[in-house]
């Protein structure tokens, strides 16, 4: 999304430089032709910098250098290929926060709610947790300003919440059951972001480890619960990659490195600059014997699809799900002295058996990042026959498995989307929100009845005693959708699921969540049928 708006924003300055292009040359150069080729044919100055001269000296109106420099380089990255992009500064600093694992501020989960800021959650042991704000708090003021009311802007809300470590900040806190603003003062500090959203154990043998992305600390959460597992009696795991997006090559070589025996081929890059850089197992493996299952479906990819690959070229495990996004392409940062960046592909990767299994860009940015719905559109999502791979790009692995390059990893155990419990009642309150904004009322309501129950079991069989559907149902007449009894009939075991897992997320976290909602995840259960 990033990118998109980067290019709505700057397409009219690149269309306006072309413009002026023509302009320079024909109007320009053509009353004085003689001289002036001759003076800018001698000067050892590329024709943009040309440009950039005329424009500050004779352009009609004042002009923004930096914008048009910006608007260039855009511009110029869109030629490559779409995974070369230009990050502005906040942009660049977010995006190293995420995968270096912290930034600074003062620690809460927050959504909206009625206009008003909702503390979702407060991370353990950061400093708002510290000082006693609570989950379901709402914060009305940041340093005596109003923040609540229509037209509250997100991005305003965090560039006053986050801040250098060491700094303060004064919030006013409305709590339920309290007439007054309650003021606190937080000292801002470094928050850690965790790559593993959660580990915990589906059977007494089956373990399960959520990725969410590679950063620089995903390979030491990797290890912590692997060992942890292990002590519950962990035999076997279930690594889900689904909409991991990547990160850092070196994390997903570290994490692949668990489960390979010695000196086997992980990954290799080569590019036109580039030489060739191959990288291989080591003996320090500590997962080398589990049983494994990857899962994977259109929204893993990058360093999702090293690993992968490499389990799948290694014979080394299960991969199960739908077709991984295919992005085969390395990115090497360049930052500015302003802090901006560019993020320049340098080099294609290649799975073990030489495939390279990045999808074809050949039709421009908007038809690449349109492939994942035309994918859904031609069935790729229902059907496995529905996938077509080149015959020219087969691969055959060591044990004598066929798997295919340019476009994404296939699994060995296709799963479809399942649509038993999907009717059109059920979409609509899902695009709508309504299951999540019920749980989010329905926990701040019942907070201190369901803060006792730490565990998902405890918690679900409370839930269950609560008649949950029907104040849903009455929840969504309110919000103005009428409610379908066939259609809810068709989706209520999914409907009434989703509550129970979204009511716990708001209590007890992933912790929470996770075990609830994957009792309808087909991918899940296929996982646990193949491991058993």
């Amino acid at each position: 999304m990033i990118q998109n708006k980067q290019r709505s924003i700057y397409t009219p300055l690149i269309l306006s430089v072309v413009l002026i292009l023509g302009v320079a040359i024909g109007v320009y150069f053509g009353s004085y032709r003689s001289k002036d080729t001759t003076m800018f044919a001698n000067i050892p100055v590329s024709k943009f910098e040309v440009l950039m001269q005329l424009i500050n000296e004779n352009y009609v109106d004042n002009i923004n250098k930096d914008e048009l420099t910006e608007a260039a380089i855009v511009g110029v990255l869109k030629k490559l290929d779409p995974h070369s992009v230009y990050l502005p500064p906040v942009v660049q600093k977010s995006a190293t926060e995420h995968l270096e694992g912290n930034f600074e501020g003062i620690g809460v989960q927050f959504n909206m709610q009625n206009d008003t800021i909702f503390v979702v959650n407060t991370i353990s042991g950061g400093p708002s947790d510290k000082v006693g704000i609570l989950a379901g708090d709402r914060i009305i003021t940041i340093n005596d300003s109003l923040f609540a009311g229509v037209g509250v802007d997100s991005d305003d809300i965090i560039k006053n919440l986050k801040g250098e470590r060491g700094t303060k900040v004064n919030v006013g806190i409305k709590r339920h059951g309290t007439k007054e603003l309650l003021e606190f003062e937080i000292e801002r500090d470094k928050i850690p972001l965790y790559s593993i959203d959660i580990a915990y154990m589906l059977t007494s043998e089956i373990g399960y480890v959520k990725i969410t992305s590679f950063g620089r600390t995903t390979h030491d959460e990797f290890l912590k619960a692997s060992k942890e597992l292990k002590e519950q009696g962990m035999t076997k795991l279930v690594v889900d990659l689904r909409d991991n997006g990547g990160g850092y090559l070196k994390s997903a070589i570290a994490l692949v490195d668990e489960f390979l025996s010695k000196d086997k081929m992980i990954v290799y890059t080569e590019g036109r600059t580039r030489s060739r850089e191959e990288y291989f197992s080591t003996n320090k493996g500590n997962d080398e014997t589990t049983e494994l299952v990857i899962l994977i479906n259109s929204w893993s990819a990058s360093a999702s699809e090293i690993l992968a690959g490499a389990i799948q070229d290694n014979d080394r495990g299960t991969i199960v799900g739908r077709r991984s996004f295919g992005k085969g392409l390395v990115q090497e940062p360049i930052v500015f002295r302003d802090k901006s960046s560019v993020r320049l592909t340098i080099a294609r990767y290649y799975t073990p058996t030489g495939r390279s299994i990045q999808k074809t860009y050949d039709k421009g940015t908007d038809q690449y990042n349109a492939d994942i719905y035309n994918r859904s559109a031609h069935g790729e999502m229902y059907e496995i026959d529905s996938t077509y791979f080149v015959d020219s790009l087969q691969f055959v692995t060591p044990k004598g498995k066929i798997v295919y390059g340019g476009g994404g990893i296939m699994p060995d155990v296709f799963v479809p989307v399942d649509t038993s419990y999907y009717s059109n009642y059920y979409r609509e309150i899902a695009v709508r929100g309504l299951i999540y904004y019920f749980a989010l009322e329905y926990a701040d309501k019942n907070r201190e009845r369901l803060s006792k129950f730490t565990e998902s079991k405890q918690f679900e069989r409370f839930l269950k005693t609560q008649n949950l559907l029907s104040k849903f149902v009455a929840f969504v007449e309110q919000k103005g959708l009428k409610t379908n009894a066939k259609e809810l009939v068709q989706s209520k075991v999914l409907i009434v699921n989703d509550l129970h897992a979204y009511i716990a997320r708001n209590v007890i976290d992933n912790k929470g969540f996770y075990p609830i909602i994957h009792k309808n995840d087909v991918m899940i259960k296929k996982a646990i049928e193949i491991l058993r």
